[in-house]
């Protein structure tokens, strides 16, 4: 089990969204795959917003808010929407975004882990590497970085406490 704390980058002004919440990962066994819970609050109210991109960046580092967090968690050195932490978009509805993932390429284990890196919100939509130019290919042209967290391991209290709220849509 592993959590991200998310918090807005030093660097937003205040018309921007000031996110908040947590990302949150399981991922059972070495081969198994990676699930996560996005509970994010902070975004416009408004419904009919774009999307926002969700990426794993390759350094843990906030020391210069979401900016020092590098460019996308790479190790294969494929062109994006293909880097094992582009989660795609995300569609906020009444200023949050409760959505779980599974199947997911990103692992927690061995030599690829993402366990020290960070998760970072994006300002715009991503292109999914359809942009026709490099950063397309690079970060999908998802513009600045709203918020960012580095993932760190925490117990399975966390995961059991979110996920029936991003799962049970009986309960909205």
């Amino acid at each position: 089990y592993a959590t991200c704390e998310m918090k807005p980058s030093s660097k937003i002004h205040a018309d921007k969204p000031q996110v908040t919440g947590q990302v949150l990962f399981r991922q059972c066994y070495s081969s198994g795959r990676l699930e996560a819970v996005f509970h994010l609050d902070g975004f416009p109210l408004e419904n009919n917003q774009s999307g926002r991109a969700i990426h794993i960046h390759e350094l843990g580092d906030l020391s210069n808010g979401c900016d020092s967090t590098g460019g996308h968690y790479n190790p294969f050195s494929v062109n994006h929407p293909r880097h094992p932490g582009d989660f795609g978009n995300f569609f906020p509805k009444e200023g949050k975004i409760r959505k779980y993932k599974t199947n997911l390429s990103a692992t927690m284990f061995g030599p690829y882990s993402i366990m020290g890196r960070s998760v970072v919100i994006h300002e715009q939509e991503d292109d999914m590497g359809k942009g026709n130019n490099k950063a397309s290919l690079e970060n999908g042209n998802a513009g600045k970085r709203l918020a960012c967290c580095v993932i760190g391991v925490c117990n399975k209290n966390l995961w059991e406490e979110k996920l029936p709220e991003v799962t049970d849509k009986k309960k909205r």
